[in-house]
């Protein structure tokens, strides 16, 4: 593979996937979020989610992402949204490709990496949110309520 410098006359969008975990318990929807330990919005909460690694698939990534900030593996992944207002990231201009997925009734959570904590929330119990992530669970209540996820990532048809 021959590689080329990173030089452009143009700027460039950093690109970052985020993830919407949901899982039903006792007939309630709950949403996993993760408070952030780091600027920006240090102390918010957040859907796991961050960087795009060079070398990495975008599903690759949200699944490093969610196993490294709050200890959930084996998840199945399905692409939701890009959301990309200049405005979304006061660090510079970031693009995000959201996923989402279905955990387990039983799925527990560890914070790890720059989550402070990791933990679920019912879906109209939510705290404030970082970022653009009001308008991104939005997104994904939307499709929730559309019966998207009567699909793989639902648990009823798994194994």
């Amino acid at each position: 593979m021959i590689t080329m410098p990173h030089t452009y006359d143009y700027p460039r969008p950093a690109v970052t996937v985020d993830a919407v975990i949901f899982k039903k318990e006792d007939d309630r929807l709950w949403i996993l979020l993760i408070q952030r330990d780091r600027y920006p919005f240090e102390g918010m909460w957040a859907l796991p989610g961050g960087f795009v690694e060079m070398d990495e698939t975008l599903e690759e990534s949200v699944a490093r992402e969610v196993e490294e900030e709050t200890g959930l593996k084996g998840l199945l992944f399905v692409q939701l949204y890009t959301f990309g207002d200049p405005g979304r990231d006061p660090r510079g201009r970031t693009v995000t490709v959201v996923y989402f997925a279905m955990a387990h009734a039983d799925a527990q959570v560890t914070a790890g990496d720059d989550a402070r904590h990791a933990c679920w929330f019912e879906a109209g119990k939510l705290p404030d949110l970082a970022f653009d992530h009001a308008g991104i669970l939005q997104k994904a209540f939307e499709r929730y309520a559309a019966g998207c996820l009567d699909s793989p990532v639902h648990p009823t048809t798994w194994p």
